[in-house]
């Protein structure tokens, strides 16, 4: 499973999609967090994270399953899903691999 997930990784941060994604969820936050005025910490008078908090989990929602579907269509188009699928894992920990290279990458 660590071998699946070190070549995921280094796969993903050597393509220009991680920064594309990196840059999407940095501009989101700071739209939520700075400029909205629903959720503004500017409007508050004091500094408080609690919006980042609430609206950071939202965004990566939609984030960490797309990056996980892509890195499995880049498995597909190379041809080496097959030899991932014949691998004496489940289901389950190829998954867990590919789902945890992408939230340890946000930490």
């Amino acid at each position: 499973m660590f071998a699946i997930l070190r070549k995921e990784f280094n796969a993903f941060l050597s393509s220009p999609v991680a920064y594309v994604v990196l840059g999407v969820f940095l501009v989101a936050t700071g739209l939520f967090v700075w400029v909205f005025p629903e959720s503004s910490v500017l409007d508050y008078g004091y500094a408080d994270l609690q919006t980042l908090f609430n609206i950071a989990p939202w965004i990566f929602l939609f984030l960490i399953p797309a990056i996980t579907m892509r890195t499995f269509a880049e498995e597909k188009k190379a041809g080496t899903i097959e030899l991932l699928l014949t691998r004496p894992l489940t289901d389950g920990q190829i998954l867990g691999a590919n789902f945890w290279l992408v939230c340890c990458w946000r930490c």
